[in-house]
């Protein structure tokens, strides 16, 4: 029509672009961390004593995995004390005291793989890739949290002491 103006696309190719550029940038990290071996470790008992990256984690960077619900997810199941988060689980030990109950190789074991503990566990490993079953494909062969995660939630778990 004369004198009429084309309205606009619906859709435009620029979200694809910028999804593509995201991808491309985030992707490779995600891969690489998914590809990297798990890093070995000694069992000695009921504990791994020694820390899997080889140095002690950071308490601070350890309390926010805690009490982040989309890494940790410890919440869902422990209580501590965490006045802030609202919602807390019942069905775990309270978090409280922990550092008083368990050395750091025994916390450590109890998260890299609780299972080797007790084998009806129903707390996740969080550094076991094997025999696992009812994983999402997309989560296969990853790890929950890294080995320097792990060691920042030990180095956060051994400061509580009361």
């Amino acid at each position: 029509m004369a004198g009429s103006r084309r309205s606009r696309p619906k859709c435009s190719a620029e979200p694809l672009w910028a999804a593509a550029l995201l991808l491309a940038v985030f992707a490779p990290a995600d891969q690489a961390r998914a590809q990297a071996p798990l890093r070995p470790y000694t069992v000695v008992g009921n504990a791994i004593p020694e820390p899997l990256t080889g140095k002690r984690g950071d308490a601070a960077r350890g309390r926010a995995i805690v009490t982040n619900r989309q890494v940790g997810l410890c919440l869902l199941c422990h209580s501590g004390p965490f006045p802030e988060e609202k919602f807390q689980g019942t069905l775990a030990p309270n978090l409280a005291g922990a550092g008083a109950r368990w050395s750091e190789g025994q916390l450590r074991l109890r998260i890299v793989d609780s299972s080797r503990l007790s084998p009806d566990t129903m707390m996740p490993s969080y550094y076991r890739v094997d025999g696992l079953t009812r994983v999402a494909p997309a989560f296969a062969g990853k790890p929950v949290l890294s080995a320097e995660q792990i060691e920042d939630v030990v180095a956060y778990l051994v400061t509580l002491r009361e």
